[in-house]
């Protein structure tokens, strides 16, 4: 009866134990991962419900400063009003396989954007200037692992029209 139990669980077992050890070195992600190649802004996000949307925007770069290889890292980015708390937006990157970062690598750019942002009548340009206008910053994130994100750097978002 034993047995059987065992052999039940080796198809469950097995995978397990492998990845557990091919989980790589511990890495400090907070020493070793640093954003770089920031560009903010305000994307041009068309015309939505008869107004023009303008939405934050990040692009960026992230470079492993260590002497390990990072096969697999996850980078989360939040989207806030400035002074606020409410989330405009998020994402979520994972860089493996080809896109991994080796020792002193340094990734491709990678772009960003909110869902929530800031609609309008006036012309976009006009826009982030408006008496209502709010700033906004982008915090980013990183894990890798097992362990817990990790906060990297947060930025405001600069107050330029982005179109790409």
């Amino acid at each position: 009866m034993r047995y059987r139990s065992v052999c039940a669980l080796a198809p469950v077992l097995l995978p397990a134990l492998f990845l557990a050890g091919c989980s790589g070195p511990d890495i400090d992600v907070a020493a070793v991962v640093k954003v770089g190649d920031i560009t903010t802004g305000w994307f041009d996000a068309g015309v939505t419900n008869g107004v023009n949307k303008l939405v934050p925007s990040a692009s960026f770069a992230v470079k492993n400063t260590g002497n390990a290889a990072i096969g697999s890292i996850q980078l989360f980015s939040v989207f806030r009003y400035v002074g606020e708390t409410e989330e405009l937006g998020s994402s979520l990157v994972v860089l493996h396989g080809a896109d991994a970062l080796g020792p002193n690598v340094t990734s491709k750019p990678m772009t960003v954007r909110a869902v929530w942002g800031f609609t309008g009548q006036q012309p976009r340009a006009q826009m982030l200037m408006h008496r209502e206008f709010k700033d906004a910053r982008i915090e980013i994130f990183a894990k890798y692992g097992s362990g817990q994100f990790i906060r990297l750097t947060e930025v405001k978002i600069q107050r330029q029209l982005l179109t790409h």
